[in-house]
């Protein structure tokens, strides 16, 4: 057996501080990833936005924008090296814990069709399609349309 611990993942507010490690996650998952200004502007908005980190390494984040009774995710990612391991789901709980507390009806989210992973992690959270955003994403041949997402809460 070994006695070696595992980390805890940790959850805290996002900070100036924070933006060049959440910009180069952004970087190496996106081709076309948010800009130092959208995370500063989300920031400056008063926006729930968190990191997780396990120790010291930042390894996710998301930006939540609750206001008259709806929240809408506006980015999730974690990085490449830590995906498919339930990451993704542990933030995407604790944004919809916050979308709650902001007293949210419903959290609605978009998602490129192509982003399957992205898909199968809010189906399991219950998230139901209920439109489509044609050109909604810049893609290397033009626009890419987007899925619209809701879970009622």
């Amino acid at each position: 057996m070994s006695a070696v611990p595992s980390e805890t993942p940790q959850l805290a507010p996002m900070r100036e501080s924070d933006l060049a490690q959440v910009v180069a996650i952004e970087r190496t998952i996106y081709t076309h990833p948010w800009t130092r200004g959208n995370f500063a502007d989300a920031l400056r908005a008063g926006y729930p936005c968190r990191t997780l980190r396990l120790g010291r390494e930042l390894i996710g984040y998301f930006v939540l924008m609750v206001a008259a009774g709806e929240a809408h995710l506006l980015n999730l990612s974690i990085c490449a090296a830590h995906q498919r391991r339930g990451h993704g789901g542990a933030l995407l709980g604790q944004a919809l814990a916050m979308a709650r507390e902001g007293q949210a009806a419903n959290l609605f989210l978009e998602v490129r069709p192509s982003n399957q992973a992205a898909i199968a992690l809010y189906a399991q959270f219950g998230f139901k399609r209920i439109a489509l955003r044609r050109a909604y994403y810049p893609a290397h041949s033009g626009r890419e349309d987007a899925l619209v997402f809701s879970l009622a809460l």
